[in-house]
């Protein structure tokens, strides 16, 4: 079997590959165990990542994201005069380790992807995430695993490091854009996160603005407006002295992690300026102070002490500054652990975690102690820490097996849509007309709108109603944390259907628009259905050889999504099939 894992960075990209019975091992591309993030928007709206993309930020910086992954939530981004989905984004990048994995396998596709992701991502983000592999054509079986759990499994995978059963690390992990912590005890047959927190305001990027600020302090008084000009660009020129200063900046702050001092290079007319580490030390510590205080806080949630911990792991480049380790053990008297790169550290553990590993949850932990009541970390003079939460972790997907009997075929009127309509996906919500006056014995829209008790498959039985007779096969089952999903049911020619119950109509409606919103090459279908004593809507949309139809309800809380990826990506899959499909084999009947 197969196996890529990719850990999609804030900074940098990480893809590692296990294939023809080898060991995993990192993925190089163009030359580097580490791509970067960045992303630049070409004058026909193509998108250019990695290194060719900073190369190119040089020529034209306005149409440059360097870390499109700190803007997950913003729907869309603004590069030059082009908007670009962030799935999209997402995509370009996953695309691009794809093309490389793909050459390096002889044509091939990977059996498996694992995705890595925060483990604070809630389920719209790691829809995002999904939504993006989709598009880059990563295939179909795609599992999500959290980063502490794969930070974790790698640190286990070390002589002399196995975990237990009931041991337990903390995962210390400082990337580009973000801080994260979490505690992750080992069971019998895996990994669990029994506690978690963040500071989304603390990661390389913010240790690189305070580096940059201090040398603005020694030298910005000599020409106040060309200091300004380049820190608030408008012309192309200052954009390209800002991308330059930017680079040198980290650069040095890199530098200082190996050096006790080095100088950073500056444009004309400003002199190149001395920094030591122990001015960047002095400018930084206040922040990493408060992540230490978050580390000991979320180990306290879990009922244990520092020293009971099996270690404490450095994961995500920014760990490497030396600052990080002396804090740690002069807070809470244990030396924490860095072991190979921090960098691909997360990728290579993706390997290592267990289907089984991932399916548990906190509550299945024998031995562990009960976690107290939770309370916040003591707050800093620079801001309260996020209070950190138990979570966990996520389950991976179930393999596609055969399944129902198709229903008989209503009518259906359709629309064609073009790419702008994705963003109103909405109103599939309530693009219904028909009424339909519900049997007796089955569920109101009034007692739809809470979710109440579900059966050991996951459906309530709001649910169970729009799922009609596909609810009846043996092949639904809880969907796990993995996505926004209650139920996951695997049918014929590898469709998937998966349903939500949530907690309001426009939740339906967001829950949609993150499952069709890459689905955005050429036309949409669109149609009122009628089944079951339900009426609703459904949109189906085709995009590189992937295809996602979404069903919603009139008046109730409720959504569904069919998919399906054809690896022949060919002209005979368009949204029609999926609609014929959905009307034949998932509509329910009446």
């Amino acid at each position: 079997m197969t196996v890529l894992s990719v850990d999609l960075g804030t900074s940098n990209t990480v893809a590692v590959l296990a294939a023809h019975g080898r060991p995993p091992r990192v993925v190089e591309v163009d030359g580097s165990a580490t791509m970067p993030s960045a992303l630049f928007a070409d004058d026909d709206g193509g998108l250019v990542v990695g290194r060719d993309a900073e190369r190119r930020a040089r020529l034209d910086p306005a149409r440059f994201e360097p870390n499109p992954k700190r803007r997950v939530d913003e729907g869309t981004l603004l590069l030059g005069d082009k908007v670009v989905p962030v799935t999209d984004a997402f995509a370009a990048v996953l695309r691009r380790v794809a093309d490389e994995t793909s050459r390096q396998l002889g044509g091939a596709k990977p059996d498996e992807v694992r995705l890595t992701h925060p483990a604070q991502w809630g389920p719209v983000r790691r829809n995002v995430l999904l939504a993006a592999a989709r598009l880059a054509g990563l295939g179909p079986n795609l599992v999500l695993v959290p980063e502490p759990v794969a930070a974790a499994a790698h640190f286990a995978s070390f002589p002399g490091q196995a975990l237990a059963p009931n041991q337990a690390i903390a995962v210390y992990d400082l990337g580009a854009g973000t801080f994260d912590v979490a505690i992750v005890g080992a069971t019998q047959t895996g990994f669990a996160v029994l506690a978690e927190a963040g500071l989304p305001d603390l990661g390389g990027l913010d240790v690189d603005q305070a580096l940059l600020e201090h040398v603005g302090r020694q030298v910005s008084h000599r020409e106040p407006g060309r200091w300004q000009a380049m820190l608030r660009p408008e012309t192309t020129a200052d954009r390209r002295a800002q991308r330059a200063l930017r680079e040198d900046v980290k650069a040095a702050k890199e530098s200082l992690s190996r050096h006790p001092q080095t100088e950073v290079p500056l444009p004309e007319p400003f002199p190149d300026v001395l920094v030591t580490r122990a001015e960047l030390e002095a400018l930084i510590r206040p922040s990493l102070l408060r992540s230490v205080e978050l580390l000991a806080g979320t180990v306290r949630t879990t009922g244990l002490s520092p020293d009971r911990l099996a270690g404490i792991y450095l994961v995500g480049g920014s760990s490497r500054i030396p600052l990080v380790a002396t804090l740690i053990a002069e807070q809470l008297n244990v030396v924490p652990t860095s072991l190979d790169q921090p960098e691909t550290a997360v990728a290579l553990g993706a390997h290592h975690v267990s289907q089984e590993g991932m399916s548990m949850r906190t509550r299945d932990i024998g031995g562990m102690p009960a976690p107290p009541p939770q309370l916040p970390p003591p707050a800093t003079p620079t801001g309260p820490p996020t209070p950190p939460t138990p979570r966990p972790p996520l389950a991976y997907p179930t393999t596609p097996q055969p399944a129902p009997q198709p229903p008989a075929r209503p009518r259906r009127n359709r629309a064609l849509l073009g790419v702008a309509a994705v963003v109103v996906v909405a109103a599939v919500a309530v693009a219904a007309v028909f009424l339909l006056r519900p049997d007796s014995d089955l569920p109101t829209a009034e007692s739809c709108q809470q979710k109440g008790e579900t059966d050991e498959n996951g459906f309530s039985s709001c649910l169970r109603q729009l799922a009609g007779q596909v609810a009846d096969t043996e092949e639904c089952q809880p969907a796990g944390d993995d996505s926004n999903a209650d139920v996951v049911c695997a049918l014929p020619e590898d469709y998937r259907v998966n349903y939500a119950h949530v907690a309001s109509v426009d939740d339906a409606s967001q829950v949609a628009n993150a499952q069709l919103g890459s689905m955005n090459e050429g036309e949409h279908v669109t149609a009122r259905w009628r089944g079951n004593g339900l009426d609703g809507s459904y949109r189906a949309g085709v995009s590189g050889g992937t295809g996602v139809l979404v069903f919603t309800v009139e008046d109730r809380p409720l959504v569904g999504w069919l998919t399906k990826t054809d690896l022949r990506a060919g002209d005979d899959f368009t949204p029609d099939v999926l609609a014929d499909f959905f009307e034949a084999s998932v509509q329910p009947g009446t």
